[in-house]
Parts: structure tokens; sequence; C-alpha cells
């Protein structure tokens, strides 16, 4: 049975395996990852390594995620995540909360290129999450924000996953009474839409990881 454990504010998701062998999967993300307002087991990263279990997939998650944090807040907290957890696979799913407090978006693509380079530098896969604001900024904040994501990705040729709340977006029910966070009946459409954009990654790292 999955059992998850508590570390200074990380919780880690432990599958019955011998650790030494487990490649690791560390998630770095704001409260759309970090399950806020409803259980931790209902969040869509506890459902992804239910997922990687199914599959018989090696991998352990780590879910670093903070309600509120930002880009800036990632790149400060990365260095010791990535010393403390080894990971193979490091997404990067922030940016959304800068976006709330209108940073700059070169600024946004600063932060978002350091993590980057810090997860390469550790010889780690990076996977770039793509994130969305409300069109009330203005269509040339909207637009440069938007696109500084997919900017990044390029720049530093690293996968990319569209905005998580991409298959839910038009359905209020799917939604907790802010509007901003997905419930936890939504949780699964988030994972079976980011699954497809994993999965290849997750096999790849399986198998770099038996090389090590």
């Amino acid at each position: 049975m999955t059992k998850t454990f508590w570390l200074l504010g990380v919780f880690v998701l432990w599958l019955p395996l011998a650790s030494g062998a487990a490649p690791r999967v560390l998630v770095l993300g704001d409260s759309l990852s970090a399950a806020y307002g409803i259980p931790l087991e209902a969040g869509w990263v506890h459902l992804l390594q239910e997922r990687i279990r199914s599959r018989d997939l090696p991998h352990v998650v780590v879910n670093a995620s903070v309600s509120g944090e930002t880009a800036r807040g990632g790149r400060e907290r990365l260095p010791e995540l990535l010393a403390r957890h080894d990971p193979q696979l490091v997404l990067i799913e922030l940016g959304g909360n800068d976006g709330l407090r209108g940073l700059a978006p070169a600024k946004l693509r600063e932060h978002l290129s350091s993590m980057v380079a810090l997860t390469q530098q550790a010889e780690a896969q990076p996977v770039l999450f793509a994130m969305r604001i409300p069109s009330n900024y203005g269509p040339a904040y909207t637009e440069a924000f938007r696109a500084s994501f997919q900017t990044v990705a390029d720049a530093h040729e690293v996968p990319i996953v569209p905005f998580l709340l991409t298959p839910i977006a038009e359905d209020r029910a799917a939604f907790q009474d802010d509007g901003i966070h997905p419930t936890a009946a939504a949780q699964p459409r988030i994972l079976d839409f980011v699954w497809p954009y994993l999965e290849p990654l997750l096999h790849a790292s399986k198998r770099e990881a038996g090389r090590k």
C-alpha cells in the first residue's frame, strides 16, 4: 500500500520498492499541484503515483509543491531539492502566481530558464508546464505571459505540458468556490490530460536509471 510521509514541507509517496533502485520524479509546483482545498490523496500528483504503480513503473514521486509558490521561490528551493532527492525527472509547474502578481514576462522567463538549467546541470530531465492567467490582465500582458513558457521550452529544448486546467476550463462545476482551484472530482481528468505527455518520459527515465 502506498504511504505518504512529510519531510520539511515535502511529501513523498513511497512505493514498496527498494528506495535505492527507484528513479524519482520531483514535482515543483504551486497550489494546483499541492492539492489546495482537497485531501492530499485526491490531488493529481498523488494520483500520478497511483497511475505509475498501476503501470508497473518503478518511479517514486516527490511532491515539493507549495501553495502560493512563485517561480522565484521555486528557483531558490530547487538546488537543495535536487541534492536531496537526485531525481530523474523534474516537473516545473510554476509561474501562475507570478502572472497574477503582474511580474514582468522577462523576469518570469529568467526564473524558469534558471530552473531548467539547474535541473539539466543535475543530469535530470526538466519538464515545463505551461500556465495561463485570466484575460482581464489585458491582451498584451496575457499573451506575453502565455508565450514565455514556450519560449523557454524552445530555448532549452525541453518538453512542455499544456496548461493543467485545459480539460476543465469551461466546466464551472470542476472548480472549488474560489473559481480557481479544481475540486477533488476534477483531479482524475487533470491526470488523464497530462499522462500522455509524461508517460514516454517516465519510460525513458526508467531506461536511463537502469543504465546507471
